[in-house]
């Protein structure tokens, strides 16, 4: 590794130089068997043959141009995820950051616009919305957050699944404009509310009675990963807001702010802006990654993979001392320990199987949205073993 690269990683000791499906081999021509997919990236799997010739056919004819000019392969994308979402307007951007920063611009310019001189967004514990100062400081997560005082203000936290105190916020702030919330929390440890349905919708309608945004954070949630196009969707609500990105490119930089109904229209002219946001690129590669998911219908795979893999790991792992609960929502599944389990990572690497751990007491498995049910019964056998090992130690 270069002594010229900043030292903000702490990476493992590998180097990936091709991939197939759920599958990666390294610089020594080892195999190994991909539960991460970037981080819910790579949904499509690797050197997926359409998203490739997408990519190439793109890149031969116009890789980038200025948002001065009309991009037809952004209006072609911006159409598919308003189609697919119900909403209403997309800004592109490069990031699931960027996105969250486009929202929380937007819900303060809804309230200035409303005569509102501090506008405030309640956000959660445990939320993870992106590094910059302002998505920063909107998570709720003060090891991250440690070192880059002052944070933004303009925040209001509350606990996760906690609608009552919404309502106690309701009571009390009249500058309130927003609620920022993911609808399972994916570096919180895949926190999944008891009735996420429920949830999101009682949070919808505190936002309606109090003329507040609903924005709701599916970078990681978003495209698929927990069986329907957008979490959002296994309800009967529909967000103002929603931030995208991770899989929307399918390892190509984008990011995508959807909005709809009042909020669609707030941002104008000026407001807000991005150089690489939306490029011919980028947009190819969202339209193809989202044609190819129904195409290949893995939306409808991720729930029953998911699913699949979740009682794979009930029943291996049953009575297992330490091992305190498993759970998902579609491939996004969180094996949770009674014990910090960190070591699990190197463990696995060198079983040839790529995992993570968050929130220091789970295993956090986001494999590719292509994986079939023998990949599943491999990932299940091969991590069941290790942390039999690991917990026996």
């Amino acid at each position: 590794m270069s002594d010229h690269l900043m030292n903000t990683y702490m990476r493992q000791p590998v180097t990936f130089i091709k991939g197939k499906g759920v599958w990666l081999w390294d610089n020594h021509n080892e195999q190994y068997l991909d539960a991460l997919s970037g981080v819910a990236v790579n949904g499509l799997g690797h050197a997926h043959p359409k998203l490739v010739d997408a990519i190439a056919k793109q890149a031969a004819n116009l890789i980038h141009v200025s948002n001065i000019y009309q991009i037809a392969e952004q209006s072609a994308l911006a159409d598919k995820l308003c189609e697919v979402s119900g909403m209403d307007k997309v800004f592109f951007c490069n990031s699931g950051c960027e996105a969250n920063e486009a929202a929380i611009k937007l819900a303060r310019l809804y309230g200035h616009n409303k005569g509102i001189h501090n506008p405030e967004i309640i956000v959660m514990d445990q939320s993870f919305h992106g590094r910059t100062l302002a998505t920063l400081s909107a998570t709720g997560n003060r090891k991250v957050q440690a070192g880059f005082d002052p944070l933004v203000s303009g925040f209001i936290r509350v606990p996760y699944d906690d609608v009552d105190a919404v309502k106690q916020v309701a009571l009390h702030n009249p500058n309130v404009v927003a609620v920022l919330v993911e609808p399972v929390q994916g570096e919180g440890g895949v926190n999944i509310p008891k009735d996420a349905g429920a949830y999101l919708e009682q949070l919808r309608a505190i936002c309606d009675a109090n003329d507040w945004l609903l924005m709701l954070d599916e970078v990681q949630t978003g495209i698929a990963r927990t069986g329907t196009w957008f979490a959002f969707q296994h309800t009967n609500i529909k967000p103002d807001v929603m931030s995208l990105a991770k899989g929307l490119g399918s390892g190509v930089p984008i990011g995508a702010c959807v909005a709809s109904g009042k909020a669609a229209e707030v941002f104008t002219y000026g407001k807000h802006g991005s150089t690489f946001g939306g490029n011919p690129l980028a947009t190819a590669a969202g339209l193809a990654t989202l044609n190819i998911i129904e195409e290949e219908k893995l939306r409808e795979n991720a729930e029953k993979i998911g699913n699949l893999i979740r009682e794979g790991f009930a029943a291996e792992l049953k009575g297992v001392l330490g091992i305190v609960t498993v759970r998902n929502a579609g491939m996004m599944i969180g094996i949770e320990f009674d014990r910090p389990c960190g070591d699990l990572v190197k463990m696995a690497l060198e079983a040839k199987l790529l995992i993570n751990v968050t929130a220091e007491k789970v295993v956090r498995l986001l494999p590719p949205l292509v994986m079939n049910e023998a990949e599943a019964k491999e990932l299940v056998k091969r991590l069941s073993a290790l942390i039999k090992t690991f917990l026996s130690q």
